[in-house]
């Protein structure tokens, strides 16, 4: 709940930004010189920049959100098995050893949308977030049976 609520804060305070770089925009466009419209368009370009990519990593959490209540509600959520130090994170090696299963999970079944998503997990739990992410994408992928690139 806390980060979904953290978030939703930061969403809301990237909205207000862009509506307030938006709002200068519009008024260098307004002001009419050769300069000022050209530097009102260039501003008016970044909140739309700013707009789609909060739109789609918006898109992303949800999806990813719903596979993971399906998989919870199908029992097939991974288990948080994790050896931790004394502040809380994640030993390398427990993750190191988790991926290892995760990741041949995966191989034996590449076409489950399950298996990628408990990988997904993994990749994050081993801090790898660009992979993470790319299969979580795969997961979704899958799961709306949607092609899927190599």
């Amino acid at each position: 709940m806390r980060a979904k609520l953290t978030y939703l804060l930061t969403a809301a305070v990237l909205v207000v930004y862009f509506v307030l770089v938006g709002s200068r925009g519009v008024l260098l466009v307004q002001h009419g010189t050769v300069l000022t419209v050209t530097f009102g368009v260039a501003v008016l370009i970044l909140p739309v920049i700013g707009i789609w990519f909060l739109w789609k990593n918006t898109q992303f959490v949800a999806r990813s959100n719903r596979l993971a209540a399906e998989l919870d509600a199908q029992g097939g959520l991974p288990v948080d098995e994790l050896a931790r130090d004394g502040y809380g994170r994640i030993l390398r090696d427990s993750a190191d050893e988790v991926f290892a299963r995760r990741k041949a999970e995966t191989e034996d079944s590449p076409d489950d949308w399950r298996c990628w998503f408990r990988l997904a997990v993994a990749y994050h739990d081993a801090r790898d977030t660009p992979r993470a992410r790319k299969a979580m994408q795969r997961a979704i992928a899958l799961h709306a049976k949607k092609p899927v690139g190599v």
